[in-house]
């Protein structure tokens, strides 16, 4: 039970609440009961195109492209005010919404979300340009500016942080947005609208459109009015919406799929290594884009390690996400449930060993599956290969460093990678050749606004956070004036 009243949302479009024009609505679940909490409004293109237009009109009319960054930095700094000074709801609505435990929402999802209005807050003051050095009889230099009207696509899994991660930077270099979150946990996006609009943000400014991805995401990618997209989801849906956005000349920033290799040499510290390890698979009941499914071992530490994992994953706590306790909650909803067990199913068929796990927790009607480590199988299996997102972790042995790397880079994706070793000399050499583009040493999942994260390969190009993104969504133009 939750202690707010959940009430069906609709469209938030030009700072006013409305139906979709079609007057549909979409069911929003518990993933911990599989009861349906809330309805809202599924918007169609007509929604869209009216939310575009809203933010189109409000950046040309200047009211928040034409502040000067101090003074959006100071709403920005307000916005993060206010979802402190909210926490408890907003922690509460994005667990009843995803599944995630209550603790980590607390601590990870809250926290990183204010974070991410404040640090943008702070470099919105940055923007700046530059003059230039120039043979001609001229005084050259350059200004960077907002780009426009950002599309923001975000997923399922980290619905509050994955939208402030593009919102935050977009709206701090001065563009307006039409945010279309996951149609299956759209809770906190409407929350922010309103959040947003109390801290001084103006109409039009930030705009929320619910509903599906071929209906309501699809117009978004392929409106002209749109100037970038930001998107962060799977590989294939990326490759989609890089395509689009390619028939219309429009920059994007790709956070895609990842199946990232946590390697353990044999000179780690064990104890250390199993706690990052199990982290690194169970963080956010394994739907995390750059968790670590993958666990490459040196063959001296294999059956060690292989061992310590069979007693202690069982004994991280899993269950209701309300109780603060809870370690590892439900999967967001059946469809993900049933794509993980199809791949255990097959790491069985294919000969691979179910050190623990290996089955769904009946439990409240939810959308339980037990945390997973297989060993054992080779590396061509798709179950190694192949994005699960889910609590599931597979095991392989090396016998040299080369033989580790090339096994850490022989998927199709490059987000993230983890080492784990107690010989400094190693942990750089080894980053330096691993395809990522985070690369974690003796920790799992350290993040922060001002350390940017993105992929290589099939897991996108661009990058959130640090001032890298917030360069993402401004464009440099050049002024030359002659000095004759």
């Amino acid at each position: 039970m939750t202690t707010f009243e959940t009430r069906p949302g609709q469209l938030f479009i030009g700072g006013q609440w409305r139906e979709a024009a079609g007057g549909n609505r979409t069911d929003v679940l518990n993933p911990a009961t599989g009861q349906v909490v809330t309805t809202v409004a599924e918007a169609d293109a007509s929604d869209v195109d009216a939310a575009v237009r809203a933010a189109r009109e409000t950046f040309d009319k200047g009211e928040w492209s034409g502040l000067s960054g101090r003074e959006r930095g100071r709403i920005l700094h307000r916005v993060a005010e206010l979802i402190r000074e909210n926490a408890d709801e907003i922690a509460q609505l994005e667990s009843l919404d995803v599944g995630k435990p209550i603790t980590l929402c607390h601590a990870v999802d809250v926290t990183n979300a204010a974070n991410d209005y404040e640090y943008y807050a702070s470099l919105a003051w940055t923007l700046d340009g530059a003059t230039r050095d120039t043979p001609l009889n001229a005084l050259a230099y350059t200004k960077r500016g907002p780009l426009g009207v950002v599309a923001a696509i975000t997923p399922f899994n980290f619905p509050l942080i994955l939208a402030g991660s593009k919102i935050a930077p977009a709206l701090a270099a001065g563009n307006t947005v039409v945010h279309k979150p996951a149609e299956e946990t759209p809770l906190s996006a409407l929350y922010m609208a309103n959040l947003l609009k109390e801290a001084g943000v103006p109409d039009g400014v930030y705009n929320v459109v619910t509903g599906t991805g071929p209906v309501a995401g699809e117009a978004l990618l392929r409106h002209r009015g749109v100037d970038k997209i930001a998107f962060t989801g799977s590989t294939a849906i990326g490759r989609h919406a890089a395509s689009v956005a390619g028939e219309g000349l429009k920059p994007v920033t790709m956070e895609l799929g990842g199946n990232a290799a946590h390697i353990v040499f044999e000179d780690a510290d064990v104890e250390k290594a199993v706690g990052a390890i199990i982290k690194g698979f169970v963080f956010n009941t394994g739907q995390f884009c750059m968790g670590g499914p993958r666990l490459l071992v040196a063959r001296p530490l294999y059956e060690t390690v292989v061992g310590i994992l069979s007693q202690a994953v069982p004994g991280v706590p899993l269950g209701d996400p309300r109780q603060p306790e809870t370690v590892i909650g439900p999967m967001a909803g059946e469809k993900h449930l049933k794509k993980v067990e199809e791949f255990v199913d097959l790491a069985r068929k294919e000969g691979g060993r179910i050190v623990c796990g290996g089955e769904r927790l009946d439990l409240d009607g939810g959308y339980y599956y037990k945390p997973t480590v297989i060993a054992d199988l080779s590396n061509d299996s798709r179950v190694v290969q192949e994005e699960i997102f889910g609590p599931v972790l597979t095991v392989q042995p090396f016998d040299s460093e080369d033989e580790a790397v090339e096994l850490a880079n022989s998927t199709p994706y490059g987000l993230a990678s983890g080492i784990q070793t107690t010989n400094l000399a190693r942990a750089h050499r080894v980053a330096e050749r691993l395809q990522a583009g985070i690369v974690w040493i003796n920790d799992w999942a350290m993040l922060d606004p001002n350390v940017p994260f993105g992929g290589v390969k099939d897991s996108g190009f661009g990058r959130e956070y640090g001032p890298e993104a917030l360069a993402s969504y401004t464009k440099t133009k050049s002024v030359v004036v002659s000095l004759d």
